[in-house]
């Protein structure tokens, strides 16, 4: 991590250096917010074809395109992807938030369970909390018709699709073209996406030594150093359980912000090859053809939304990680505690037998 240059986004060489500069925005006044959304109760449901879990899904808002001020609506995981799939096809500029893993939870087996079941739920409370607070993704007619339908199958039947200016004629016309490179600052974006990666491999392999090469050699020695193996797991288990998943949800998250730029790169290159394409041509044109201005426009678009939206990223990052290194520090308090008491009822046996010294 400390290889890259990347600023202002730099990684910090500690987590104390990293606590200190996270800076919690403020939070936006709940009277001037006009939408909540809330996902709670999960149901188990089942028939001779399939079992399935659905989540109440509950709204509240003052804005003019609800008839109601509130509704409360049932949906299940599938429902959850179809609505990620539609906003990533009609908002290609704009990274859209991660949904859970369909089934793994670490150390879950029935997905059924009570842990697995209310895993998902809050994330995906969070998920419809993100896109509740996005400043375009909130007001997406597919996240309106998904808060208030009380029968969405009906809705996907219809094959409403809010087709987009960036598809199969971007990739035929840029199939050949390779891209000369990025501006610094989308390069830089990109390369600190990539930190999230790196952390969590770190984060794995510190928890594997310290469940592996620590944990096993101290279980076998006096009751002091069994004290002090016991705290040292349940630490790692806070990390597994606190840091890691918030860690997969900003890689899941940093892959759709990678998916964006990969297809900004491609109008890019689009923009590109009709610029030489133009130069090309032996006829005087005072004027830019228009379907480069298009082409032009777009570009224009990504790098707005991408940037605004990084803006936005970070500032989800910077309130997630400051809570979440505030419960890690008090984790290892309590867990140096419990070491320190372990050792210091050691000392009275010491001053009894010097020779052990």
């Amino acid at each position: 991590l400390g290889s890259l240059r990347i600023s202002p986004w730099m990684v910090p060489a500690s987590w104390s250096s990293l606590l200190n500069r996270l800076q919690l925005d403020d939070d936006i006044d709940g009277e001037t917010r006009d939408l909540f959304v809330t996902v709670d109760d999960p149901k188990k449901h089942g028939c001779t074809m399939e079992t399935y879990i659905t989540y109440r899904i509950t709204t509240k808002s003052t804005r003019a395109k609800f008839d109601l001020p509130e509704y409360s609506v049932r949906g299940r995981y599938q429902d959850f992807d179809w609505l990620r799939s539609k906003l990533e096809e009609s908002q290609p500029t704009h990274p859209i938030p991660p949904l859970p893993d369909k089934f793994v939870v670490k150390g879950v087996v029935d997905r059924f369970s009570e842990e697995f079941v209310e895993t998902r739920r809050k994330a995906l409370d969070k998920f419809l909390k993100r896109i509740t607070d996005h400043p375009v993704l909130s007001f997406n007619e597919h996240f309106n018709v998904f808060l208030t339908s009380k029968d969405l199958n009906a809705y996907k039947k219809q094959g409403i699709v809010l087709l987009t200016r960036v598809g199969q004629s971007v990739k035929h016309v840029t199939g050949g073209y390779k891209l000369r490179s990025r501006p610094l600052e989308f390069a830089a974006i990109g390369e600190y996406l990539d930190t999230f990666r790196i952390i969590k491999e770190e984060i794995e392999s510190l928890v594997d030594v310290l469940e592996g090469e620590l944990a096993e050699p101290l279980e076998g020695v006096s009751v002091c150093i069994g004290n002090c193996s016991t705290a040292l797991e349940e630490l790692t288990d806070d990390m597994t359980e606190d840091f890691l998943p918030v860690l997969r949800e900003y890689i899941l998250y940093s892959d759709s912000m990678k998916s964006v730029l990969k297809k900004r790169d491609q109008v890019q290159a689009e923009y590109e090859a009709k610029l030489e394409a133009v130069a090309l041509r032996k006829e005087d044109r005072p004027k830019m053809p228009a379907d480069v201005e298009k082409c032009q426009d777009r570009m224009e678009c990504f790098n707005a939304d991408l940037k605004a939206d990084m803006e936005r990223w970070q500032s989800n990052k910077r309130q997630d990680f400051r809570q979440l290194l505030i419960g890690v520090a008090d984790k290892n308090i309590q867990y140096y505690e419990k070491c320190l008491m372990a050792w210091e009822s050691i000392i009275p046996l010491l001053q009894e037998k010097p020779e052990a010294k």
